[in-house]
């Protein structure tokens, strides 16, 4: 549960590292972690939820799930527009994927308070050096991230598929 909430924190790192005007980089950081609590719990719910109800699906619908948030996370790395838009928009748009993923963890009865602990402490800590290596132009950028996150999610989508 520790390594899946970082492996949630990379997206918005990524998404982060391409920003290097972002004025109030604390907050932005703060209200992401929030977010990045609060939709696994909606998440969690559900996906207990979905697993009483679909109790011989679950695998599969949180190896779908998996895969495909993976997989949308590698191929958004070739998405190189920039939008400036307001910050509770920005961590929320970063934080969206948080929730479906939450889904799949839930149907798998994974260690909710854990993972959202770790969601959120690594998404401040990871989102706020990003947010200050981008305003430095560190060459370090967000595709490698975007890959490893996509490639680590389609694993374990394709581990429960496999289970």
């Amino acid at each position: 549960e520790i390594f899946i909430g970082l492996i949630m924190a990379l997206d918005a790192v990524a998404l982060y590292l391409l920003l290097p005007d972002v004025k109030s980089r604390f907050f932005l950081s703060l209200w992401t972690a929030i977010l990045h609590m609060f939709f696994p719990i909606i998440g969690y719910s559900i996906g207990h939820w979905m697993l009483q109800v679909l109790m011989q699906w679950a695998n599969l619908v949180s190896s779908i799930l998996l895969f495909g948030i993976g997989l949308q996370l590698i191929l958004s790395t070739k998405n190189r527009d920039i939008v400036s838009i307001p910050l509770f928009l920005l961590s929320l748009t970063a934080s969206l994927d948080t929730f479906s993923v939450s889904v799949s963890f839930g149907m798998l009865n994974l260690q909710k308070h854990l993972f959202i602990i770790s969601a959120g402490i690594w998404t401040f800590v990871l989102s706020y050096i990003s947010l200050h290596l981008a305003k430095s132009n560190h060459p370090l950028k967000g595709d490698p991230l975007k890959w490893i996150a996509g490639i680590s999610l389609i694993t374990i989508g394709i581990y429960t598929f496999i289970q």
